[in-house]
């Protein structure tokens, strides 16, 4: 049966993907940066769900994946912190300035993940050459990659996931992910992807009975002060329906 991961924010949103028989969570930070690497509170807490298996976002900084010395040297440290908290995968990406795997990082930190899964996430999307990075993924030792097929959303890019499940050859893992829905789901399965990655996300309002209007914290226009991202659990049961 086809693998899935949600992407969360939350040790709520960890609880009900383990209730569901979701295979594996994506523990993120930071849901309007694409995703951060989390807190070492929340690692340590979604590892005692019983019965989830547990995957890390290692990402320094929101931006692009061109990271320096000191960045790589954080990412370093936050695998082995990952590893110590008996994560099963930990997500990574890092390219060169032209739009290539960075594949002598990519290396040390598969190397670093030790027995952990390693999954690269779709800093694959803004390579120069997706079919080029898949070889340089599968020479690195990389166990799956994330991937939209180079496009904003899965289902834009379904053609191009296709050719890459094929090109794949069963070296390396695809997992497609971005825009994935109920309405879509079936269809990016039906290409031969390994595993669904998917965020069913909502907006969970705030409690607070006073809301100061003058004052943005992050400062960045857009972004709701007074809510936060949460799961849908009916979405995620529609999009497993899809999958029997």
């Amino acid at each position: 049966m086809i693998e899935t991961e949600l992407c969360t924010f939350t040790l709520e949103a960890c609880q009900i993907a383990a209730d569901m028989g979701i295979t594996r969570v994506e523990l993120c930070a930071s849901p309007y940066e694409g995703g951060t690497t989390p807190s070492a509170a929340f690692i340590r807490m979604a590892r005692r769900i019983p019965h989830l298996k547990l995957s890390v976002m290692i990402r320094p900084r929101g931006g692009d994946f061109l990271y320096s010395d000191k960045e790589f040297h954080q990412m370093l440290e936050e695998i082995s912190f990952a590893h110590d908290c008996g994560a099963d995968c930990v997500v990574a990406g890092i390219l060169t300035s032209d739009g290539r795997v960075d594949e002598i990082r990519t290396a040390k930190l598969i190397a670093a993940a030790k027995e952990m899964e390693f999954t690269f996430h779709r800093a694959f999307d803004m390579t120069y050459d997706t079919n080029e990075a898949l070889e340089a993924l599968v020479r690195v030792g990389c166990c799956r990659v994330l991937t939209s097929g180079g496009r904003n959303t899965a289902p834009e890019g379904i053609k191009n996931i296709h050719s890459l499940v094929k090109a794949s050859a069963g070296r390396i893992a695809v997992m497609a992910g971005s825009g994935v829905n109920a309405s879509n789901v079936k269809l990016l399965a039906d290409t031969g992807v390994d595993a669904i990655h998917f965020s069913a996300r909502n907006l969970t309002e705030s409690r607070m009975t006073y809301k100061n209007p003058s004052i943005s914290m992050g400062g960045v226009q857009g972004i709701p002060e007074y809510a936060s991202i949460g799961i849908d659990p009916t979405m995620i049961r529609n999009i497993l329906n899809q999958l029997i």
